[in-house]
């Protein structure tokens, strides 16, 4: 009798990071975030490491849309490059600047050793690995976040006005930021369908390594790591 498919792949992706997750939720960053009480100073730190990732995770949807399998998802990653570009990065140098962060100093900002390695894991998977792979990449800093946002406003909502940090959490917990993940999880499911389970291993692997990256970015902000030479 053939075997009928229930479960959907990002199902399965969900269910097994959820551990990952739950202990970047938790993180002494992210609570700080949401409590209002995360030093300026760290939080300065990370809006300039965010914006050299941003331009890194940028160039994956510039991948992606070369990697595309039809005109519709070429269009896709082609309009998420071009928001990330003309939309996404000049709210965060506006928000930036509201920290006392220029733009000069963001555009000079060096990656840190986890920056480059999370970075560069990604970018190599998606110069050598399949859309799929590109996906699996993608998606957990774009669905983690969004799932970081609700939370966040969800236990947090009462005070959030008196957070000097509230635009970040509207930001993240927004509908219009959560349709990137809706539709990074949609494809994901596309492109899995049928997939034999040795190459579905290969990318849930992508997705917890880029997961525990999201975790060693927190991590790095809070202890403040710079190159040590």
């Amino acid at each position: 009798m053939e075997r009928i498919q229930t479960e959907r792949f990002t199902d399965r992706l969900y269910k097994n990071v959820e551990p990952i997750w739950s202990q970047n939720f938790h993180h002494s960053f992210v609570q700080g975030v949401g409590r209002g009480t995360l030093e300026k100073e760290l939080f300065s730190f990370y809006l300039k490491q965010d914006y050299v990732y941003l331009i890194e995770y940028s160039k994956l949807f510039a991948i992606g849309a070369q990697k595309a399998t039809s005109i519709e998802i070429m269009k896709q990653f082609s309009v998420l490059l071009h928001e990330t570009l003309h939309f996404e990065m000049d709210v965060h140098r506006s928000y930036a600047k509201s920290f006392g962060i220029s733009e000069e100093v963001l555009e000079q900002t060096e990656p840190t050793p986890i920056n480059l390695a999370y970075t560069n894991y990604m970018l190599n998977v998606a110069h050598n690995g399949t859309l799929a792979e590109l996906v699996s990449c993608l998606l957990p800093c774009a669905w983690d976040y969004w799932e970081i946002g609700k939370r966040l406003y969800s236990q947090y909502h009462n005070e959030l006005e008196t957070n000097p940090y509230k635009n970040w959490i509207k930001t993240y917990s927004s509908d219009e930021f959560g349709a990137l993940a809706k539709w990074l999880i949609q494809l994901m499911d596309e492109l899995t369908v049928e997939k034999p389970e040795r190459e579905l291993t290969i990318l849930e692997n992508h997705f917890q390594t880029t997961s525990r990256f999201e975790f060693l970015f927190w991590e790095m902000i809070l202890n403040q790591e710079e190159w040590p030479l």
